[in-house]
């Protein structure tokens, strides 16, 4: 513990010494004196020697309990303070939502929503953003850290995800092109999505989530996406509910998928059922999660509670021997 004001403590402590010099000084001269004959029979009772010894002690406690009393406001004034040095931590991530918003994908996408308006409430420091897609891509917003925007965007999100139909006009622009479900141009809008330069410090990550089922001629294949997404170090984690197993079509047509996630250094998962969608998502959470140390910052706190703490039971046990005086 240290005193910001430390100079008011010698100030406080001369100014106690010379009142008590004053005080010492002027002793009982001021009081009228009158002479009384046989008082050494007075004094010479028990009952007086008592009540003199009495009065003499708790004249000590009311000096004593005085000094203390000035010296703890004196340290109080002078501001009693505690230093503490930290390292912030920082976890610098960006993640983009790449959703498939084609009919047969707005279970799984509910799902991942939301996980992650779960989750929002933990992040610090990470940077989050949406983009969903079917024909044509609409970023819905884009990668930020103003969690309570983020909060309400995911609200509506799910609930337009959830099939209200209050909701409909949240995919307008998601079907401006002939087709469904152009997964590279999906993914290759997802990608763009990030600021140009990267930030070496930042990991970037796509979780995107579509069926795999392309219906339509899309402008970028689904390698040209991963190709744009690796030269720029995005690694994209992929979700897939339609997987079925590898002597399947449909696990046969995943194929692409997971060589694209593979090549851009993510992963690629088959979806059993919207209720794994969590534990993936918690597992891709902790694959990217990457602190950042911070500068050190100091903070002052204050410490008065001692000083004032001895203030407050001198000043009773100054009421107490007053009061003991006067009786």
């Amino acid at each position: 513990m240290a005193l910001k004001y430390w100079w008011l403590l010698p100030l406080a402590l001369a100014m106690i010494v010379a009142v008590a010099v004053i005080f010492w000084r002027r002793g009982d001269s001021t009081v009228p004196r009158t002479p009384v004959a046989h008082v050494d029979r007075l004094t010479a009772l028990p009952a007086y020697k008592r009540a003199v010894a009495q009065r003499r002690k708790w004249l000590l406690v009311a000096l004593a309990a005085l000094a203390v009393l000035g010296l703890s406001l004196a340290v109080a004034a002078a501001r009693p303070i505690k230093e503490e040095t930290f390292n912030p931590e920082h976890v610098n991530r960006d993640i983009m939502l790449c959703l498939d918003v084609s009919g047969s994908m707005l279970g799984t996408d509910e799902a991942i929503v939301s996980v992650f308006s779960k989750l929002v409430g933990n992040f610090r420091g990470e940077r989050i953003g949406l983009t969903i897609f079917d024909s044509s891509a609409v970023m819905v917003f884009p990668l930020t850290d103003d969690y309570e925007f983020v909060t309400g965007e995911l609200t509506v999100a799910q609930k337009a995800l959830g099939m209200d139909t209050s909701t409909f006009e949240y995919f307008a622009g998601t079907y401006e092109a002939p087709g469904s479900s152009l997964i590279g141009d999906g993914l290759a809008s997802c990608v763009n999505g990030f600021p140009a330069t990267a930030d070496p410090q930042r990991s970037r990550s796509i979780i995107f989530a579509t069926d795999n089922m392309l219906a339509g001629k899309p402008i970028f294949a689904l390698s040209e996406a991963a190709l744009l997404a690796k030269n720029t170090g995005i690694r994209v984690y992929s979700l897939n509910p339609n997987d079925f197993g590898s002597k399947t079509a449909f696990g046969q047509a995943a194929d692409g998928l997971k060589k694209t996630s593979s090549s851009t250094g993510g992963s690629y998962h088959a979806l059993e059922s919207d209720a794994a969608v969590e534990s993936i998502v918690n597992q891709v959470q902790a694959t990217e999660s990457s602190k950042l140390q911070g500068a050190p910052q100091i903070t002052v706190l204050d410490q008065p509670g001692g000083p004032l703490g001895a203030a407050l039971v001198s000043l009773l046990l100054l009421g107490a021997a007053t009061w003991r005086l006067r009786r």
